[in-house]
């Protein structure tokens, strides 16, 4: 109980991941501004103006800034559910491919390797793609040199990853190391990965409505400017702390929202991922150690004649 209420302190406290940094100066500025009122009307000046408070009433203000984290956070949930799928495709894909493509001559287990590495790079070059970065060496070690140089002069690396993968299955196919119903279960995978590649685009390309994002932050400037005109009556020397903490509720809301807005950037409230392809590539990694058993005359003869049917 000790340790949890520990933690408890810690994370309330924590600076790293919280959205302190990036409102102090606004909230420190409203606190002052709210102070300056104070010494107004303590030299009996008419700062007092209780009317203004139906001029913006809380509950609309409120209901906006609600508005904006749920949208945020819808935008950041469906970032992870989209990468959520990402890991369970790359994994699957993985398993059928190392499982069902048959290995005829002593290369083939190398290429089957190369094309598992290259659902991780996939995984990877999604990752630089949506984060706007340029095709670097951390994708290098999961290609051939002449891959990685072709990578790097196209417009959308993961689709070009995919391009691959969905070759190296057509060509086990046209090799009779993959059946039909094998091959369309492939490549059904592969079209869910491109899927959501494009939904992480969707999210990325579809930013909040300026219009909106501005006119909220009027609003909320306008509410903390005319809050110490409301509040100067009844807390005198308090208001300027009494406003500094409202505008730091306010700010801080608004602020989340714009933080988890776009999911995929190096913030730390952003979606680890890092750590997620580091994951698909330990995976990947533990099934390439694995030696999957290999079909029998009889099983192949099965699966031929429900071709031939």
């Amino acid at each position: 109980m000790i340790v949890q209420k520990k933690q408890w302190l810690q994370t309330a406290f924590q600076l790293k991941g919280s959205i302190i940094t990036a409102i102090y100066q606004r909230v420190f500025w409203c606190g002052i501004f709210g102070f300056l009122i104070s010494i107004l009307y303590h030299f009996r000046l008419p700062v007092s103006q209780p009317i203004l408070e139906s001029v913006i009433p809380s509950i609309v203000l409120g209901l906006l800034l609600v508005f904006r984290t749920n949208t945020a956070y819808e935008r950041f949930w469906e970032g992870r559910k989209c990468w959520g799928n990402i890991v369970n495709q790359v994994r699957n894909l993985a398993r059928q491919i190392w499982v069902s493509v048959d290995e005829i001559t002593p290369e083939d287990r190398e290429n089957k390797i190369s094309v598992l590495r290259l659902l991780v790079a996939f995984a990877v070059a999604t990752k630089l793609h949506l984060r706007g970065e340029a095709v670097n060496s951390e994708l290098k070690e999961f290609m051939a040199s002449s891959k990685y140089l072709t990578l790097k002069t196209m417009n959308n690396p993961p689709l070009e990853v995919a391009f691959w993968i969905g070759d190296y299955l057509q060509h086990q196919y046209n090799r009779n190391c993959l059946n039909n119903y094998q091959l369309i279960s492939n490549q059904e995978l592969l079209n869910s990965l491109v899927d959501s590649l494009g939904a992480c685009e969707r999210i990325l390309k579809t930013p909040m409505p300026l219009a909106y994002a501005i006119h909220l932050k009027q609003l909320l400037l306008l509410y903390c400017l005319l809050l110490p005109f409301e509040l100067v009556h009844n807390l005198g020397w308090w208001t300027g702390l009494i406003v500094a903490l409202i505008s730091f509720t306010l700010f801080g809301i608004e602020a989340i929202g714009v933080e988890i807005e776009n999911p995929f950037g190096h913030d730390t409230n952003d979606l680890p991922l890092d750590a997620i392809c580091n994951t698909m590539k330990r995976n990947i990694e533990d099934l390439i150690s694995l030696t999957p058993s290999v079909y029998s005359y009889t099983e192949k003869e099965i699966v031929s004649g429900k071709e031939s049917n």
